[in-house]
C-alpha cells in the first residue's frame, strides 16, 4: 500500500509542476493561449479550471501524503538490533556484593 501512495504522491507532484508552470498570476502565459482560438471557452474560465486544478492537486498531496505515512511497513519483531546481539551477555549495572 505504501507503494501505492508513493507512486501517487510522484503522480500530483508532477501534475502540480506542469499546471502552475502553465498558470500566469496576470491573466497572460500559456493560459491565455488556449482561450483565443474558441471564445466559448474563454480565457478567465481556462483560469478558473487551473486554478481549480491546482487546490485539487495540492489537497490530493497533502492527502496521499498523510495515509503513505500512516501505512508505512513497520517491523514489530522481537529480536535485538544486530549490535546488540554481538555484544556479550553482562549485566548492565554492577551487582551489590554481599557480606
Amino acid at each position: 500500500m505504501y507503494t501505492f501512495f508513493t507512486i501517487m504522491i510522484l503522480i500530483c507532484a508532477v501534475l502540480l509542476i506542469l499546471i502552475v508552470l502553465v498558470q500566469n498570476s496576470k491573466g497572460g502565459g500559456l493560459a491565455s493561449g488556449f482561450g483565443q482560438g474558441n471564445q466559448l471557452m474563454g480565457v478567465k474560465k481556462t483560469a478558473d479550471f487551473l486554478e481549480k486544478a491546482t487546490w485539487t492537486l495540492a489537497i490530493a498531496l497533502i492527502v496521499f501524503s498523510l495515509l503513505a505515512s500512516f501505512s508505512i511497513p513497520h517491523k514489530k519483531e522481537d529480536k535485538p538490533a544486530p549490535i546488540e546481539q554481538s555484544m556479550p551477555n553482562t549485566p548492565t549495572a554492577p551487582q551489590p556484593q554481599g557480606k
